[in-house]
């Protein structure tokens, strides 16, 4: 699906130039194509903010070239920032309540890095949750990412994440338990996924408040769950939309932290990540870091990335273009309605399970 760069937002170029379907404002009014109107809440710390715009942007160009889509970030008081993520923002997000007059199709929520044990203490809380309730009543389907699913399960469901033992870092593979549901048909029923969390909602406290399970992983616990009626809220703990090196630069923070004593242990190396060649690499890295014979700037980034495999970009592409066709099938052409008259809102998708039956 081509994204249309409607405000000169830098990422929009930086994806064009990339090779993704990114056409002009003046190129799109001329085109006699359907457009979807995508809200982005973008709730990432500095360090990946800009990159997690960027993923999503890949992520919704690389779907089916059906429609035109317009991203409108959104801006989320209550959550810091330097003075260059700041100025990003001014320029390029929105205000929530100019937005909601207008009407959108879809939002994207990205999560936040939580200061609070209860993310109901944390200060852009009483914001995002102002947008998960309208979008509830409004949009047809919103898309929650890793921590930002954690947020609306907390806020809507009364299911508060439980501490895991260790972080849950690196590659894990997945199965797919409903295998009719529209949103994950027609993918591989095994493929891998990048998580990044320090906590965890455990499948059966899903099922206890009727909420779909769509694909888990044996060691990751549930990645993608939907609401009762099965599309209105996607909740997804993982995070399909990561490029090759996401998890390396996280790495490299990481370490950052140990060398500036911000963290006593050494960071472990994520899980199912690292090839063979690339730990021989980080091993001596770390022994010369413990021997202040180097700095973190001789840390051999370059090198590692051409050694590192992308298991899972395919099938995050396959669910997001699934996800997308179906808010433009459901969803009103009228950005203030939000389904088409013949859609009943309490199962969106009933239509499409009779179809994949037959």
């Amino acid at each position: 699906m081509p994204i249309v760069s409607h405000n000169n937002n830098p990422s929009m170029a930086r994806v064009n130039k990339e090779g993704f379907d990114v056409i002009s404002y003046e190129k799109a009014k001329h085109q006699d194509i359907r457009e979807l109107h995508i809200g982005f809440l973008n709730m990432m710390p500095d360090a990946a903010f800009l990159a997690t715009e960027r993923q999503f942007f890949r992520l919704t160009t690389s779907a089916t070239n059906i429609v035109q889509i317009y991203i409108h970030p959104i801006k989320c008081p209550g959550i810091e920032h330097n003075p260059m993520i700041t100025e990003h923002i001014d320029k390029y997000y929105r205000d929530f309540e100019k937005l909601k007059k207008e009407g959108l199709d879809a939002i994207i929520v990205t999560g936040a890095n939580p200061k609070f044990t209860n993310l109901s203490d944390e200060l852009y809380w009483k914001h995002a949750t102002k947008i998960f309730n309208w979008a509830e009543k409004h949009v047809c389907s919103v898309f929650f990412s890793c921590l930002a699913s954690h947020a609306v399960l907390q806020a809507q469901y009364g299911l508060k994440r439980t501490p895991l033992k260790e972080k849950l870092w690196g590659i894990y593979s997945h199965k797919v338990i409903d295998k009719k549901h529209p949103l994950v048909a027609n993918i591989n029923t095994r493929f891998d996924m990048p998580h990044s969390r320090a906590n965890d909602i455990e499948q059966y406290r899903f099922i206890e408040k009727s909420l779909k399970v769509l694909v888990i992983g044996e060691n990751s616990g549930v990645a993608i769950a939907t609401s009762k009626d099965g599309f209105r809220q996607v909740f997804c703990q993982g995070h399909p939309e990561y490029d090759t090196a996401s998890i390396l630069k996280e790495y490299t923070r990481e370490i950052c932290r140990f060398i500036n004593q911000e963290r006593k242990d050494y960071p472990s190396m994520p899980e199912s990540y690292i090839t063979s060649k690339a730990e021989e690499l980080i091993l001596d890295f770390k022994n010369k870091i413990y021997a202040k014979k180097t700095r973190i700037e001789d840390f051999p980034n370059e090198v590692l990335l051409g050694l590192l495999d992308n298991t899972w970009r395919d099938t995050a592409k396959a669910i997001f273009s699934n996800w997308l066709a179906l808010v433009y099938r459901v969803t009103h052409i009228d950005r203030q309605k939000t389904f088409m008259d013949s859609i009943n809102p309490n199962s969106p998708l009933e239509k499409y399970y009779n179809e994949s039956e037959k």
